[in-house]
């Protein structure tokens, strides 16, 4: 019997194994895609644009997303990966926005504590 894993441990395998699946997806649509690691030690997909301009995508878990920025446009379900492969390709092949990517940062203890007044 396989011993517990700690939960963060089986979280972080959980993103790559979508990551990998994402990337698979996309280079088969001609899409350049590497998994790495980011300087904040989490998994991600450096994703080359039209232009060669690599942007990160990311898994959020607690959402079920892919994302590569903090706009509404730049997030997809994870759940179908067919069409989260087929809005990532389009974005990619119409060229990431100009401009540091942004950072989705979602503060849940705010969300909690908004439903609780």
């Amino acid at each position: 019997m396989e011993p517990m894993r700690p939960i963060r441990q089986r979280q972080r395998e959980y993103q790559e194994q979508l990551l990998t699946e994402l990337r698979d997806e996309l280079e088969q649509r001609g899409i350049t895609a590497v998994l790495i690691v980011d300087e904040k030690n989490r998994p991600a997909l450096d994703v080359t644009d039209n232009r060669l301009r690599p942007r990160r995508v990311y898994v959020h878990l607690a959402f079920l997303w892919f994302y590569w920025g903090d706009q509404h446009d730049e997030r997809v379900s994870c759940l179908k990966l067919g069409p989260a492969a087929d809005r990532i390709e389009k974005a990619a092949r119409e060229g990431w926005p100009e401009g540091e990517q942004g950072e989705l940062g979602i503060d849940l203890a705010k969300i909690v504590d908004a439903h609780r007044s």
